[in-house]
């Protein structure tokens, strides 16, 4: 009946086990109790990263089903969506890591993306210059612009009056403005005096009068009311002088502008006249082309009894026609909600008009105008093919010289473009006999592929090649100068002569053009010489050339020059504090480029000179005069950026003749002398600097420059081997760009007051 226990002595090892078991005596015969039994540890419960709404509210399990399980047996509307993803810190690590592994594979491809993207549409371009000419233009696809939102360091331009009104505008770094700035930083640095950009800008008629109408003269520059000079004071002119002037607008700008159908034209006209002995009705067409017309009718004239006058009046030639310029705006106020294709022919030759009176600001708002009249008659577009072959290239030659317009004054003055390819389908227009027939003149034909309409071809192309250089050369900014040095990429010389390889590829674009134009639209040169090129031999004039033919290659050469120095132009390094006389910097590209750019302007003041001393074929041609304006500056802040170049006698002596041509065009609008009291006053500047740096020092140039007989002047290397042979250094002692760097750099000049009344070295 009972039960005999036996002890048992504890073992090292029951003593663990005791120990394990908080001590309590197990007998091994009999089973443990329930309460000694190991219970097998519960599964970890699953992590849900946020519980559904419902199950949140009521405080109980969720799930990661979508719906949970809690919501599909009651039947809620679960908050759950169905996603899986957990919210928490490691995760969150893990996909911050993710990201910025993608991020960074993004930016390389962008990186890689832009890069290839200057080649790509420097290439297309050329597809579009390659003959043959009478062939339609290729159709890109890649965007004429391509701005990135990415880009850290932006090439500024600058704020400055040129007008009537004292209220500053932008004007970028291709422009003109841009240059005249840099060239004031200099001067107010070493003639230690002030020196303002308005010393160097002309006293044009949009600087004299807030608009071509004349209705804010400045004090003492009243309109004049002598007799005999209603044509040019604004009255009206009677039908043998509008006559006049309508067949001079044939003789001169239309074959170099063609935006009109001769004959359309002269049968609009025709029907005006409805009452014989009364006035014609009222055509905004009509006015604009007599207006222009009376503008370069009136620069042709020389002023009698003027002298060398630079006062600008209501009486300046470069105004005349004013009252059918204004009238003709107020006529197309009236088209503006639906414009037709006259409406733009207008606003395309308004924008001539207001660049030759020197309204730059109002052209480039006219422009505006007209790029959406233009996509508002769908011109952009390729013509319908129920058009017939006159009216399609009637429309494709108005389309492209709007384009031509529009990229020619954004490019001069450094502002971004409002037409581009990639927007453009419309082809290029044709220039084969069918075509030249149907345009509406009788003109002779040059060849057996070329008519009078090549030149508005090539000239569309010249114009398309050095957009796409412009383009890429200012994307590529940011690319080369990030900032770190200085405020501009003049404080980068490292930087800068990156990006001057960069255009020494792109600038082949432009020679390509240059190989494509037809022997029938260059102007033949003396002995071995060649056209379209800087080797400054003297132009051969053909006695029985048409005057249309001579002047249509004049103005090829002479645009090709202007493209291609402004091109060059920003490669004109001025010195500043930061260079050192021992170790100047090694820049042969760089300064390759500046050599370009003034052997293009030294090319524009030779020919100039020689057809305004020689012949009539440009006298009163507003744009030459303007062409010249920005060769001389060039070439005067070239001579004072170089003073002891091996080139400075060549480059002195050209803007000797600038004032030249200058003094030719003054005999017909004051403008022209105001250019050359600039010039002589910077010549000057240019000697007297020239003879406080002359000691000793030189700067050798190499084979890139040869100087051959005086008459000729200068003659560089072929410009596709200019920029990659190997040019010394030249060793200028300074370089002075930055506009906060204004301390005195030349001791040596000492205090002297000068003939301008500055006094330098004056603390």
């Amino acid at each position: 009946m009972f039960t005999t226990f036996v002890a048992t002595p504890q073992s090292a090892a029951g003593s663990d086990k005791n120990k394990n078991t908080g001590g309590t005596l197990v007998s091994p015969s009999s089973e443990p109790p329930e309460s000694l039994v190991r219970v097998p540890p519960r599964p970890k419960r699953t992590q849900v990263a946020r519980a559904c709404d419902w199950c949140r509210t009521q405080r109980v399990k969720c799930d990661n089903n979508y719906p949970c399980k809690n919501c599909h047996s009651r039947g809620w509307q679960c908050s759950n969506k169905g996603s899986n993803e957990l919210h928490t810190l490691t995760l969150a690590y893990r996909e911050i890591d993710r990201l910025k592994q993608q991020v960074s594979e993004l930016e390389k491809q962008l990186k890689e993306e832009r890069d290839n993207s200057d080649t790509v549409k420097l290439d297309v371009t050329a597809s579009i210059l390659s003959p043959p000419a009478s062939t339609k233009a290729s159709e890109p696809t890649i965007p004429d612009e391509i701005w990135d939102c990415t880009r850290k360091k932006t090439w500024g331009g600058v704020h400055t009056s040129a007008a009537y009104s004292r209220q500053k505008t932008w004007y970028g770094p291709s422009s003109l403005f841009y240059f005249i700035s840099r060239m004031s930083t200099y001067l107010t640095s070493v003639l230690q005096s002030l020196h303002l950009d308005e010393q160097m800008e002309l006293n044009s008629v949009a600087r004299s009068f807030a608009t071509p109408n004349c209705n804010r003269p400045l004090e003492g520059h009243e309109p004049s009311q002598e007799p005999g000079k209603a044509a040019t004071l604004g009255e009206f002119l009677a039908p043998t002088e509008e006559e006049y002037f309508l067949n001079l607008f044939w003789q001169s700008y239309h074959s170099s502008l063609l935006v009109l159908n001769e004959l359309d034209f002269k049968e609009h006209y025709k029907s005006l006249w409805v009452i014989p002995g009364k006035p014609r009705k009222s055509s905004a067409l009509v006015d604009i082309v007599i207006a222009i017309s009376m503008q370069y009718g009136m620069a042709i004239i020389p002023r009698s009894g003027t002298g060398v006058s630079s006062d600008v009046d209501a009486d300046d030639p470069t105004i005349a026609g004013r009252c059918y310029y204004r009238r003709c705006q107020s006529l197309l106020t009236g088209e503006l909600e639906s414009p037709t294709i006259s409406t733009l022919q207008c606003q395309v030759l308004s924008v001539i008009y207001l660049c030759c009176a020197s309204f730059q600001n109002m052209a480039h708002s006219t422009l505006a105008l007209a790029v959406r009249t233009a996509h508002m008659l769908g011109l952009h577009s390729e013509p319908a093919e129920t058009m017939s072959l006159a009216e399609k290239e009637m429309r494709k030659r108005l389309y492209w010289s709007l384009y031509t317009v529009e990229s020619k004054t954004c490019m001069k003055l450094g502002r971004p473009f409002s037409l581009g390819l990639s927007t453009t389908m419309c082809s290029l227009p044709g220039d084969d006999h069918t075509v030249a027939m149907l345009a509406g003149s009788s003109f002779a034909p040059l060849g057996e592929n070329v008519t009078w309409l090549s030149y508005n071809l090539y000239n569309t192309k010249l114009v398309l090649a050095a957009r796409a250089v412009h383009t890429a050369l200012y994307a590529k900014y940011s690319d080369v100068y990030n900032g770190e040095k200085g405020n501009t990429i003049y404080d980068d010389l490292e930087a800068l002569e990156r990006y001057a390889d960069f255009l020494a590829t792109s600038i082949k674009t432009l020679h390509t053009w240059v190989e494509a134009v037809p022997g029938a639209l260059k102007t033949k040169r003396e002995g071995d010489g060649v056209a379209l090129s800087t080797d400054l031999s003297p132009l051969v004039m053909e006695r029985f050339a048409p005057l249309w033919l001579q002047r249509q290659r004049l103005l090829l050469e002479l645009l090709y020059h202007n493209l291609a120095m402004n091109l060059y132009r920003p490669f004109i390094t001025f010195p500043s504090a930061s260079s050192s006389p021992s170790s100047p910097p090694l820049t042969p590209v760089t300064q390759s480029h500046a050599n370009s750019a003034i052997n293009h302007g030294v090319a524009i003041t030779q020919i100039l000179h020689q057809m305004l001393s020689e012949t009539d074929i440009l006298c009163g041609w507003h744009e030459a005069f303007q062409w010249q304006w920005n060769a001389a500056l060039t070439l005067a802040g070239y001579l004072f950026a170089y003073p002891s170049s091996s080139t400075t006698a060549v480059v002195r002596k050209a803007v000797d003749r600038a004032v030249g041509v200058f003094e030719i065009f003054g005999c017909s609008f004051a403008a022209a002398n105001s250019a050359a009291a600039v010039m002589r006053d910077l010549a000057a500047k240019v000697d007297f600097l020239a003879s406080t740096t002359g000691n000793g020092q030189t700067q050798v140039l190499g084979d890139a420059v040869e100087v051959i007989d005086g008459s000729r002047g200068m003659m560089l290397t072929h410009e596709d081997d200019a920029a990659t042979s190997n040019v010394p250094a030249m060793d200028m002692a300074f370089s002075v760009e930055s506009s906060d760097n204004l301390e005195t750099l030349w001791s040596v000049i000492g205090n002297v007051t000068d003939e301008w009344g500055y006094t330098f070295g004056a603390s």
